[in-house]
């Protein structure tokens, strides 16, 4: 088992000065940042967490199509993004 510590970029590339997909902190907590033209709370800030499969049923919602008709949104109770409902557009 090999214990890799968080931040350190193990290859013998030069040209290569960030990862992405680790499992350290820094690689898995990052911003998001959604752009919709016409948004009612444009400029809103929302510190809830999130991950990135709420994505998909996000956009689903902003479309007008039902995100649980996506396997993954029934089966796991995936929620969309909070703060980008539907009315908001």
């Amino acid at each position: 088992m090999v214990q890799p510590n968080p931040g350190v970029i193990y290859t013998s590339s030069t040209s290569k000065d960030e990862e992405h997909g680790g499992n350290a902190p820094d690689d898995s907590h990052l911003g998001l940042v959604v752009y919709t033209p016409r948004a009612q709370h444009a400029g809103q800030v929302v510190d809830e967490r999130v991950v990135t499969t709420q994505v998909a049923p996000t956009i689903l919602r902003m479309l007008g199509l039902a995100p649980e008709l996506l396997h993954s949104v029934a089966r796991e109770g995936t929620r969309a993004l909070p703060g980008l409902e539907r009315e908001h557009f």
